[in-house]
């Protein structure tokens, strides 16, 4: 089981590897190793999340997920896009970025640490939104019942997510200008952080609401499916198909891609502490993607999320997390050993309050099924 999930990701990490031997010697090898496991620390909150939305797809388009997904992540996220904020913030045509980045690293750096604010901005409230949907949904199983309890109250108030996105990116972006003020730093930078905000909450907006309009129609045709299933056995007819299904998937196959873009700006802003090699960053970003996507379809497929209930909790508060710091390097450099710790030991206590909560239930005497109707550990 492990190495049919695993296999090509144990693949392209020996692929990687010696390509890295081949193409820098022992210390190339020793910088995309640990790259490799930044990007798996980074985005393990990632593929918590990823697995409660794969479970949703069948099995074409999970395939699709790891496929055309992956090529997304990797080459997409992992290589591209590096390049493209270089070639928007100088001004340059593409094949002038890939040959800046290939031939004066120092420059290619410099311009895309110029281009992080508004970065970090768009991903910054695009999980920032994310986590406040969450927070504010009512869940029969709580962990942290006493924090999740009031808000979920909270949440009842329409667009309460929107208008409190909206406020932190003002404050941060006013923040920043008046940082930018006292330093003489350019002011300009202000805007085009508020901007990318806005960029980043219409993106949240418009793919997660399409992605839930679908799947609420699909959950609407899966009902007269099944009611049409019963006329049918009855008649002797051949039922209907869902004919919506390819929509709702499609949109949550997006929905997925833009979430991890977000989750991989940390990863790759922080990859250029280690390297300014887009060939290393590239290599070791991109064996960590492919972990991250076989971490996922492993949760799926194993059904830890069900078994261990509080997993998406922590994910979801490691997402918030990420959200604030990423806001936060907008004028202030955090070490990446901080952001991958946070997320890891928000997601380890979720783990382990599950493992409790299982264990009492099993003491208890009690089934998944016979568990009141909030469970929490707070």
């Amino acid at each position: 089981m492990v190495l049919r999930t695993f296999g090509w990701s144990f693949a392209v990490t020996a692929l990687g590897l010696v390509a890295a031997v081949f193409y820098g010697g022992w210390a190339a090898f020793g910088v995309v190793a640990i790259l490799s496991v930044l990007e798996i620390s980074l985005s393990f909150d990632n593929a918590v999340v990823n697995a409660g939305i794969v479970r949703k797809m069948n099995a074409f388009w999970q395939r699709i997920f790891l496929t055309i997904g992956i090529l997304i992540a990797v080459f997409g996220m992992r290589l591209v896009f590096p390049v493209v904020i270089v070639a928007i913030s100088a001004s340059l045509g593409p094949i002038e970025a890939v040959d800046l980045a290939l031939t004066d690293r120092d420059r290619y750096q410099e311009l895309v640490t110029d281009a992080h604010p508004s970065i970090a901005a768009f991903g910054g409230m695009f999980l920032l939104m994310i986590f406040l949907d969450f927070i504010f949904e009512d869940r029969d199983i709580k962990w942290l019942g006493r924090l999740e309890r009031p808000l979920a109250k909270l949440g009842k108030v329409d667009m309460l997510s929107v208008c409190i996105a909206l406020i932190v990116l003002l404050i941060t972006s006013v923040t920043f200008a008046t940082h930018a003020h006292l330093h003489a730093g350019p002011a300009d930078k202000a805007a085009t952080v508020l901007l990318s905000g806005v960029a980043g909450l219409i993106t949240y907006l418009v793919v997660g609401g399409l992605s839930g309009y679908f799947e609420d129609k699909l959950e609407e045709e899966e009902e007269r499916e099944h009611e049409a299933e019963e006329q049918a056995e009855r008649t002797g007819r051949k039922r209907p198909a869902i004919a919506l299904a390819g929509k709702a998937a499609f949109f949550m196959f997006l929905y997925l891609e833009v979430l991890d873009a977000s989750f991989s700006f940390d990863g790759v802003i922080g990859a250029f502490a280690i390297t300014n090699d887009i060939v290393l960053m590239a290599l070791g970003l991109g064996i960590g993607a492919m972990y991250v996507r076989s971490l996922t379809v492993h949760l799926v497929r194993q059904g830890t999320l069900d078994d261990y209930v509080y997993l998406e909790h922590g994910a979801h508060y490691a997402i918030g997390a990420l959200a604030v710091i990423l806001l936060v390097t907008i004028q202030y450099e955090i070490n990446e050993i901080v952001t991958g710790l946070i997320g890891v030991v928000l997601i380890g206590a979720s783990f382990w309050s599950s493992v409790r909560r299982n264990k009492r239930l099993a003491a208890e005497g009690r089934s998944e099924n016979e568990q009141p109707e909030t469970a929490s550990v707070a």
